[in-house]
């Protein structure tokens, strides 16, 4: 890297930068020294990959397991509509399709509990989905069966 270029500037016509590269090779040490510079995690170059891509294409763990503490989206899929985690499966590297799997798994449990928190800080917002539960037919919901019924609370 030259002095003064920025961090997050494409270094190749492909649209990488030197940390793009760095995950593609495995080079746990030189990306960790280019997060601490700022740069951009969730980046995309000309194939739509992350440098999270770059890393289960190439099968390293130690670039994923610094990128996921980093808080790497896992969920970007490059212009071929493929995640990180795809790019492991294919190439081979189940160690890293499966860790992938779980972090994935894990951090939408968190979320969706995040979530159910936030409703029970903010009762209104339990109100309205239940209330779209509702047919628009009088507050009536239907029954498995098709028919309508009041809930007693309506009655």
């Amino acid at each position: 890297m030259e002095s003064g270029n920025a961090v997050n500037s494409p270094g190749d016509t492909l649209g990488q930068t030197p940390s793009h590269l760095a995950a593609c090779g495995g080079h746990a040490f030189f990306l960790l020294w280019q997060l601490q510079t700022g740069v951009d995690i969730n980046q995309q170059d000309l194939f739509g990959e992350t440098l999270v891509h770059k890393a289960a294409r190439s099968g390293s763990m130690e670039c994923l397991s610094l990128l996921v503490a980093h808080d790497a989206r896992l969920d970007v899929c490059n212009r071929d509509g493929h995640t990180a985690e795809d790019l492991a499966l294919s190439g081979g590297f189940l160690e890293c399709a499966k860790y992938l799997a779980v972090v994935k798994h894990t951090q939408d449990t968190f979320s969706r509990a995040r979530s159910s928190v936030q409703d029970l800080k903010e009762p209104g917002a339990a109100l309205k989905r239940a209330q779209s539960s509702l047919d628009i037919s009088h507050g009536k919901r239907r029954r498995s069966d098709g028919e309508n019924y009041t809930p007693s609370c309506m009655l």
